[in-house]
């Protein structure tokens, strides 16, 4: 299975976006949407998970989502530090025991297992700013395990 991974696109979908998911299974957003009708341009790609952020507002988003996917349990969430969870990421982490945390907001990809749980954020897709990196990411996961593929916008 393979999932595309987007973050902090806030109002802009690289045009590239269509191309890079095309085939994936799932896309997860996590967070800093920008429009309602930017998850709708990627629900013609596939299926969408996604969470608001600390920029989104009047959208009918949650700010956890937790779904399953090949066989592991994905938390989707905007703002997490690893190493200084929230008490609010801390609580759902400790309940929903996911193997994979996605996150944004920070605008840096970002891949580390911690305590058996990989946390994973695929950078900053938004429009191109003062010089800033972008990416979005594709985890392939099968029987073998999962692996982060980035891609450069």
């Amino acid at each position: 299975m393979k999932i595309g991974v987007i973050s902090d696109t806030h109002g802009f979908l690289d045009p590239r976006v269509e191309k890079i998911f095309t085939g994936v299974d799932h896309i997860l957003h996590a967070g800093d949407i920008g429009y309602a009708s930017l998850i709708l341009e990627l629900q013609f790609i596939a299926p969408v998970t996604a969470v608001i952020g600390n920029c989104d507002s009047d959208m009918d988003y949650r700010s956890t989502e937790i779904i399953e996917l090949a066989k592991k349990k994905f938390l989707v969430h905007h703002i997490i530090n690893p190493f200084a969870l929230s008490e609010t990421a801390k609580t759902a982490i400790t309940k929903a025991k996911p193997n994979v945390v996605v996150f944004g907001h920070t605008h840096k990809k970002y891949s580390e297992t911690i305590d058996g749980v990989l946390y994973f954020n695929p950078g900053y897709s938004g429009k191109p700013k003062f010089g800033a990196e972008r990416s979005v990411a594709i985890l392939h996961c099968d029987e073998s395990g999962m692996r982060a593929e980035y891609i450069s916008l």
